[in-house]
C-alpha cells in the first residue's frame, strides 16, 4: 500500500524546510533506513531516511524548493501502484489541526441562553494592576455583602505578581455579590463583585454569567477601567498629626502590605497614624513614619521642584543615524570578540617616531595602519553583505568615526594600507577638523570597507559598536591604561589597551575574526613590522 512521505520536523523551531538534494529518483527501490534526501532546516542540512519500503513512485518537491512541515514531498509504494486517489484525499481532507480548530470554533460559537442584566448594577472585574499580571489573589475584602460603597472606597486588597495593592471602587451602591473569596485567585477580567441598588435580585443573573467565557463577559459587560484616576492636583503640604499610641490588645487596622513593611522596618504599628479609610494604616503611612519624642510626627517629604524637560526636533543627521544603526542592529547578527594588547612597544615606537622634526602621530594612527595591513591578510573581514551576494574587497578603505555636535560622521581613508603613518595622521586630522565644521563632502564619507571607532581619548577602556553596514565588522578601541602584568614570570607595571570587534556572522565566522585579531596584535605589539 502506498505511503505518503511528508516534510519532517527536524528541529524544534523548524516550520519549513528546503529540499537540498534528492538521493533517490522516481522508480528507485527503497529499503527501510535508506537516505532518500538531504533537507536544509533553519539550523543545518540533514539527511532524511525512509521508514518505509517499496518503490519511489512520486516526488512532490523539486531540489531547491521550500515546503511547510507536514507537506507532501514524496510517495512510496508498490511498483506500478496507482496513488492518485491518495494524493487527492490528502489534499481534500483538512489536517487534524484544522479539524480541531473547526471543532473549537463550533464549540465556542454555541452561545448560552440569553439573559437580561438587571438595571442599575455594575460588574466589577479582576483589575490588571501591572503590565505582566495575568491573575490576581484577593488578600482580603474590606467590604462585605450588603455594605454601602462610595466611589473611592477601598473594596479589597489584591495581590498581583509584583505587590499587594488596594483596589478602590469607581461606583456607588451596595455590594450585592462577591465572586472571589479571601485567599482565592482569579484571572484578569474575571468577575470579582457586583455593585448595585440595595435589594436588587441578581441570583439568576449570577448563574447565567458562569456559562459565559471571560472574553464574552468583557464584551457584554462594562468593566472597571484598568488604570486608576490620576490626581493632577498640586500636592498639598501635609499637616503634622499628633503621635497616637494604641493600647495593648487594641485591634490595629492595617493593610497586609503595610504590615509586611512595618515588620521589615521593625516599626510598631501602634505608633503609626493611619490615613486610610476609618484610620486604616496603609503603605505610605509606614514608609513615611518616623518615631519622635515630640508632639508631632515628621511630615512626609513633599518635593518643591517640578518635572520639566526640553524637546529639540531631530536633525536630519540624527534621523539618518537612527535609521541606519537601527537597521544594522536588528538585521545583522552581531557578535563580539574582545582582546587586550600590550602597548609598551607601541608607546616607545611612537616616542621615537615623533622625535622626527615636523612629525606627530597618534596611537589611533598606529591602530589604523595596523588594521589596514591585517585586512590585506584577512580579506574576508574586509567584506560586505548584500541580500543576494557577499563582496570581498581587495582594496582597504577604512572609515574613522568622528563625533560632531549633531551626532557622528565616518570619513573614509582610501587605500589606507598604502599610506604611511604620517600620511594617515595628516588625513585623519584634516577629516576631523572639517567634520566638526561640516565641510566634508558626501564622497569623502562613502565607500568604507571597515570602520574604526576610538573612545580611548575619553578614558573609556572598552565598549562595543554597531556595524556600519554593508561592512562586515567594526573595531572599537579603548584607552591605554597602566596595570600589573606578567612578564617572564614576574609581575611588573605595564600598559595595555582593550579592543572589541563587532562582526556580522553572515560574513565573518568566529575563527576568521580571531585570526584577524591575532595578526592585528602582531602589528600593534611590534609596530616596527609595519615599516618593513
Amino acid at each position: 500500500m502506498a505511503e505518503i512521505i511528508t516534510m519532517p520536523r527536524l528541529s524544534d523551531t523548524m516550520t519549513e524546510g528546503v529540499l537540498a538534494k534528492w538521493l533517490k529518483n522516481v522508480g528507485d527501490q527503497i529499503e527501510e533506513g535508506d537516505i532518500i534526501a538531504e533537507i536544509e532546516t533553519d539550523k543545518a542540512t540533514m539527511e532524511f531516511e525512509s521508514f518505509h519500503e517499496g518503490t519511489l513512485l512520486y516526488i512532490g518537491l523539486k531540489e531547491g524548493e521550500t515546503a511547510k512541515v507536514d507537506s507532501v514531498i514524496a510517495v512510496i509504494g508498490d511498483q506500478g501502484e496507482d496513488f492518485s486517489d491518495l494524493l487527492n484525499k490528502d489534499r481534500s481532507e483538512p489536517s487534524d489541526e484544522k479539524k480541531t480548530e473547526e471543532k473549537t470554533v463550533e464549540a465556542t460559537s454555541e452561545k448560552p441562553k440569553e439573559f437580561i442584566k438587571p438595571e442599575g448594577i455594575e460588574i466589577i472585574t479582576m483589575p490588571r494592576l501591572s503590565d505582566t499580571m495575568t491573575e490576581g489573589t484577593v488578600s482580603s475584602w474590606l467590604k462585605k455583602i450588603g455594605d454601602p460603597v462610595k466611589e473611592g472606597d477601598i473594596l479589597a486588597e489584591i495581590e498581583s505578581d509584583k505587590a499587594t495593592m488596594e483596589f478602590e471602587s469607581f461606583y456607588e451602591g451596595t455590594l450585592l455579590y462577591i465572586g472571589v473569596n479571601d485567599g482565592e485567585s482569579a484571572k484578569v477580567d474575571s468577575i470579582l463583585a457586583i455593585i448595585g441598588k440595595e435589594g436588587t435580585d441578581i441570583s439568576e443573573y449570577v448563574k447565567s454569567l458562569s456559562a459565559i467565557s471571560p472574553s464574552e463577559k468583557k464584551i457584554e459587560e462594562k468593566t472597571v477601567p484598568e488604570s486608576k484616576k490620576v490626581d493632577t492636583e498640586t500636592p498639598k503640604e501635609p499637616v503634622p498629626t499628633p503621635v497616637t499610641t494604641k493600647k495593648p490588645g487594641e485591634r490595629i487596622v492595617a493593610s497586609p502590605l503595610a504590615k509586611i513593611i512595618a515588620k521589615e522596618k521593625n516599626i510598631d504599628l501602634r505608633n503609626v497614624q493611619g490615613s486610610g479609610e476609618n484610620g486604616r494604616i496603609i503603605k505610605r503611612d509606614v514608609e513615611n513614619f518616623t518615631l519622635q519624642t515630640g508632639s508631632a510626627s515628621a511630615a512626609a517629604f513633599v518635593p518643591k521642584g517640578q518635572e520639566s524637560f526640553e524637546e529639540t526636533p531631530n536633525s536630519q543627521m540624527r534621523k539618518i543615524i537612527a535609521q541606519r544603526l537601527g537597521e544594522s542592529k536588528f538585521t545583522a547578527p552581531h557578535y563580539y570578540l574582545n582582546v587586550e594588547f600590550n602597548m609598551d612597544n607601541a608607546i616607545s615606537f611612537r616616542e621615537q617616531y615623533n622625535s622626527i622634526p615636523d612629525t606627530k602621530i597618534s596611537f589611533n594612527d598606529i591602530v589604523i595602519k595596523a588594521t589596514a595591513l591585517a585586512l590585506k591578510k584577512h580579506p574576508q573581514v574586509n567584506s560586505q553583505w548584500f541580500d543576494d551576494r557577499i563582496r570581498v574587497n581587495n582594496h582597504v578603505h577604512i572609515g574613522v568615526a568622528v563625533a560632531v555636535e549633531d551626532g557622528l560622521v565616518v570619513p573614509v581613508l582610501r587605500f589606507a594600507d598604502e599610506q604611511n603613518l604620517t600620511q594617515i595622521g595628516t588625513q585623519v586630522k584634516d577629516f576631523a577638523g572639517r567634520a566638526r565644521s561640516k565641510k566634508l563632502t558626501p564622497e569623502e564619507m562613502e565607500g568604507s570597507t571597515f570602520t574604526i571607532s576610538n573612545l580611548g581619548m575619553f578614558g573609556i577602556t572598552d565598549f562595543t559598536s554597531i556595524i556600519n553596514q554593508p561592512n562586515s565588522a567594526i573595531l572599537s578601541v579603548g584607552a591605554i591604561v597602566q596595570k600589573p602584568i606578567v612578564k617572564q614570570g614576574k609581575i611588573v607595571v605595564g600598559n595595555t589597551m582593550k579592543l572589541t570587534m563587532a562582526c556580522d556572522h553572515r560574513t565573518v565566522d568566529g575563527a576568521t575574526g580571531a585570526l584577524f585579531l591575532q595578526t592585528l596584535k602582531e602589528y600593534i605589539e611590534n609596530p616596527v613590522t609595519m615599516l618593513v
